[in-house]
């Protein structure tokens, strides 16, 4: 298995999972031309953020995206992880830990000072991934705010 930085060839793909992630984890159902255009802004734009993918004979089998806060707590940025998708058959292969270690080494050269994620409460399977390569629980709670 590859792990390598997406690319504007992998949109489609990217958004396949995308709308695959939102179906199974929260139950939504994501318009595919509103996802693929947020796929090729984010690939179009890398203050925007950037993909992983875990490729295997030529085939994404998984993905994650990161977005970048600034912290002027620690005059670093952090990194947030999200879109974390493994295709049903490459689940309990390490994909995910594959991903995660790639982008936690990208992370140290950068000088990030720590990953952050979200995990929607109800998705217990990501939970206990999560959980399994070292996250932890962390102190903030999350509000949202229509605009």
């Amino acid at each position: 298995m590859m792990i390598r930085l997406a690319q504007r060839k992998d949109a489609a793909a990217i958004t396949e999972q995308n709308i695959a992630l939102a179906k199974e984890s929260e139950n939504i159902l994501l318009s595919h031309e509103v996802t693929f255009a947020g796929v090729k802004a984010v690939l179009s734009d890398t203050t925007k953020g950037f993909y992983l993918v875990a490729e295997e004979h030529n085939r994404i089998v998984g993905q994650l995206m990161v977005t970048v806060e600034w912290s002027d707590w620690r005059n670093k940025p952090l990194w947030w992880i999200q879109s974390v998708y493994v295709q049903k058959e490459w689940r309990n292969k390490h994909v995910f830990r594959s991903l995660l270690d790639d982008v936690r080494q990208r992370a140290q050269q950068q000088r990030v000072a720590f990953l952050r994620l979200y995990v929607h409460q109800d998705n217990k399977s990501a939970r206990r991934v999560y959980e399994k390569t070292g996250w932890r629980p962390d102190p903030y709670v999350m509000y949202q705010l229509p605009v």
